[in-house]
Order: C-alpha cells, then structure tokens, then sequence
C-alpha cells in the first residue's frame, strides 16, 4: 500500500524549542517495540512503548502525556489502532498518527483518513525512510 498522507490535526504538535520529540509507539510484537525503541532513541527521540491500544490510551492519559506523535499498528489485540484512534479526541493528545499494517482493507483506510489520520505507512518500513518521514513529518509547520 503506498504511503498516503493527510492534513494534521489542529493544533500542531511540533515539540517545543530544545527537547527532543516524544513519541508514542503502539505495537503488540515486542521485538518490534524493542527494535523501534532502538530505531528512534538513536536518532534522538524520546520514545515510549505499549502493547496494544488500551495501554497506548493509558499513557494518553496519563501524567506524561505530552507527546508530539503516536505511532500505531493497525492489528493489535485488546484495542486495535484504529479503535484507539477512534479513541483520540476524548484525550489530551493533540500530536500528529501515523499508523503501521501489513495489510488494512480499503474502508479501514478510509476511516482512518477520516478521523485525520497524518501517514498510513505500510510494514516493513527501512529505518532510514522512517527517521526521514518523521523528521520531515514533526518539521511541519502547524
């Protein structure tokens, strides 16, 4: 599936001046959140993890919920990505989505470019072309 992108959501979430961006990632594969933590800590982002989307809105609401971007699996057990992006405007989060999947059926993706979604990438995606995506994508003026 090519990568698609939408407006961001209001208002921006560029991290302030200073600190590096937080970052949200949602995955139930632990050796993906392993190697994802990697990935993004490497490249200077503060990132934290969470097994499924229950327990990505948890840390959405949580004490530290400041982060600048989420990024989701699309198939998750106990809440998939697009439940929790469902999920999105009842929480403080005001950052931008990209979502990850194999695969998503065509209504699936229209739902999720309806709800604002910023990038639906598909798996597997090189580091790389992530960290240049995600510059790129937090660079964004608002």
């Amino acid at each position: 599936m090519p990568t698609t992108t939408m407006d961001p959501p209001a208002p921006s979430s560029r991290p302030p001046q200073g600190r590096p961006a937080r970052v949200l990632y949602a995955e139930d594969l632990r050796d993906l959140r392993e190697l994802m933590r990697l990935i993004l800590q490497r490249a200077g982002y503060e990132i934290e993890t969470a097994a499924d989307g229950s327990e990505a809105l948890r840390l959405l609401r949580g004490p530290r919920a400041d982060f600048d971007l989420l990024i989701t699996d699309h198939h998750m057990p106990v809440m998939n990505g697009l439940e929790l992006v469902r999920q999105l405007p009842a929480v403080p989060f005001r950052g931008k989505v990209i979502v990850f999947s194999s695969e998503i059926d065509p209504a699936v993706h229209r739902e999720y470019h309806r709800l604002g979604v910023n990038l639906i990438l598909p798996k597997p995606i090189r580091p790389e072309t992530l960290r240049r995506i995600l510059a790129q994508l937090l660079a964004a003026a608002p």
